[in-house]
């Protein structure tokens, strides 16, 4: 058994001044139970806890750890800006130069609003897109996560398709109504959110590989059929980004399958492992922003230069030949690895992945939309994740949450962690 005296009093501590002891609802574990894990340090693809446990690690500060933890050159570049200050509340050139590198890597970036996180990046695409179109309905999708503004924390209601009522408290029902809920891959339930909603909706958001419901891959044709769909109606397709952006590819995963988003929000990998978060797309819509434009953002810390530098270099770093055929490879090398161990085990179940992003369900053989992954076997997951725990691989504690396979991984890793998975769904 792992110890974790040091963890115990920590969550204790923590309990008595952070609401249930975290910053951030995952890290505390209620999907798996147990006590979390109080992190000490991080190196490549390794974490250690603050008893001296040493874990191969696939949560990857959920994503942007693409590098690997530390990276040297990005810490030096952190550390470089540092040292001529931690912000100005004034424009620096590197902000341009993240600017520019976007839109050199993603074609449909015509301009770029940097911002601290995903959540301010997509509530600013929304508030663009109702200003540009003069509507204000939104279509999202069941399963796929934008943050956690208001409007978008919202679930399908009785009504399915056409009806939302909010996922959290303190958000008003009038305004979970302006968002329908879709169902993800399937043109027919976004169809009926429009006929809902007849010359009202703004914008249709999606992550384009859904990753918060685990990994859900679109269908063939679902999103250029969704693109077509959108602009038949004159509403915007926004393009949710923060995971998948320069995850899978050098740019937008979006225009790799083919379409092109009027707006795509960016974060996690453009910053390094700092806070960011990025709306780009259409010269047009992103001159609608203040200040010379109607549509107000702002932000104290946006384009923070720490953000920025530890960005620029890790964009750098992935630009090299090879990068994303590296992450293609150990990630296939894992999933097969995976799907082994689930025959091998006699247990159901499937892997989902894209390049260096998956997730295996466990109670259930294909898993297409939310309606599916919530008939995964959370219970036997949460056994499963305790037993990988227990023989040093730490994978994200629910499962809906995705694993992330870095740079930093080697063969080595991925071949222990295939034979971490084979012990452990034959002991869970």
């Amino acid at each position: 058994m792992l110890s974790n005296d040091k963890s115990l009093q920590l969550s204790k501590r923590a309990l008595r001044k952070i609401p249930s002891g975290v910053n951030s609802p995952v890290r505390a574990w209620s999907a798996v139970g147990g006590t979390p894990i109080f992190i000490d340090s991080a190196s490549g693809a390794r974490l250690a806890d603050v008893d001296g446990n040493v874990f191969i690690d696939y949560v990857g500060s959920y994503g942007p750890a693409i590098l690997g933890h530390a990276h040297p050159q990005v810490v030096e570049a952190i550390a470089e800006q540092a040292r001529k200050g931690l912000g100005y509340g004034a424009t620096t050139e590197l902000e341009i130069q993240l600017a520019e590198e976007i839109g050199t890597a993603i074609a449909s970036a015509e301009k770029v609003r940097l911002m601290s996180s995903g959540t301010e990046a997509a509530m600013t695409a929304i508030r663009i897109a109702r200003a540009a179109t003069g509507r204000s309905a939104i279509i999202k999708f069941d399963g796929c996560y934008h943050g956690h503004s208001d409007g978008l924390l919202v679930q399908a209601g009785s009504g399915g398709m056409t009806l939302a009522i909010p996922n959290s408290a303190g958000v008003p029902q009038p305004l979970a109504a302006m968002t329908s809920v879709a169902r993800f891959n399937s043109l027919e339930s976004v169809e009926g959110c429009f006929e809902a909603n007849p010359g009202s909706v703004a914008a249709v958001i999606i992550e384009p590989v859904a990753a918060n419901m685990g990994v859900v891959v679109p269908m063939p044709g679902f999103l250029k059929e969704l693109a077509a769909t959108a602009r038949r109606h004159g509403a915007m397709l926004i393009c949710d980004e923060v995971i998948t952006g320069f995850r899978l590819c050098y740019g937008s995963i979006a225009e790799s399958y083919g379409i092109v988003p009027d707006l795509i929000v960016l974060g996690k990998v453009i910053g390094g492992g700092m806070p960011i978060g990025a709306v780009a797309g259409r010269a047009d819509l992103l001159d609608l922003l203040a200040p010379a434009g109607p549509v107000y953002q702002a932000g104290t810390l946006s384009g923070s230069p720490l953000s920025v530098r530890a960005g620029l270099e890790t964009l750098s770093l992935l630009s090299q030949p090879g990068t994303y055929e590296r992450l293609e490879t150990l990630g296939a090398r894992l999933a097969r690895g995976l799907t082994d161990a689930l025959v091998r085990s006699g247990k159901s179940g499937c892997v989902n992945r894209v390049g260096s992003l998956m997730t295996l369900f466990l109670g259930i053989n294909n898993v297409c939309d939310a309606d599916d992954a919530r008939r995964s076997d959370s219970e036997a997951f949460a056994a499963y994740f305790h037993q990988m725990l227990q023989r040093g691989i730490y994978l994200p504690p629910s499962q809906f949450e995705a694993m992330f396979v870095s740079l930093a991984h080697s063969e080595a890793d991925i071949d222990q962690t295939v034979e971490a998975a084979r012990e452990a769904l034959a002991a869970a």
